[in-house]
Order: C-alpha cells, then structure tokens, then sequence
C-alpha cells in the first residue's frame, strides 16, 4: 500500500466549483481515483461527472494530515 495525495475541482448545485485535494491508502494512482471519487460521491453526493480529478501522485506518509493515512504507516507526531 502506498500514500497517495488527489487534487481536483467538484461542481456544486448552486453552479460553483471548489477545489480539494484528499490523501488516500490504495495500491495505485487508479484505486487512488477510484476512492476518491466513491468519497466525494458520498459525502457531498456528487456524480462522477461533477468532479474532475487535476492530479494523482504519491507522497511520504509523513507528508499527509489525514490521521488516517499516517495511522495505517505508523507515523506518529505532525510532520
């Protein structure tokens, strides 16, 4: 497993778009996309046709704030 950093816009009702950017644990750039998109789909209730995936690429754990990446690597601590 590796850490992986996703960045891209989503299209909201209201007709704007909001950048993001999520850390994720997958075995590649495309389980990477594939849970990206399954979480903003469901968080925000988002099709995939409302989010447009910029860049895909892998980081150091050390590197992400998401506590769940730095659980599943053990890193303790804030970078």
């Amino acid at each position: 497993m590796k850490a992986f950093r996703v960045s891209g816009i989503m299209y909201f009702e209201d007709g704007r778009w909001q950048k993001f950017t999520k850390d994720v644990v997958a075995e590649s750039e495309e389980q990477a996309t594939e849970k990206v998109l399954s979480i903003l789909g469901s968080k925000h209730r988002l099709k995939r046709r409302q989010i447009a995936i910029r860049e895909v690429r892998e980081i150091d754990p050390s590197e992400s704030e998401d506590p769940v990446v730095r659980y599943h690597f053990g890193v303790s601590g804030r970078g």
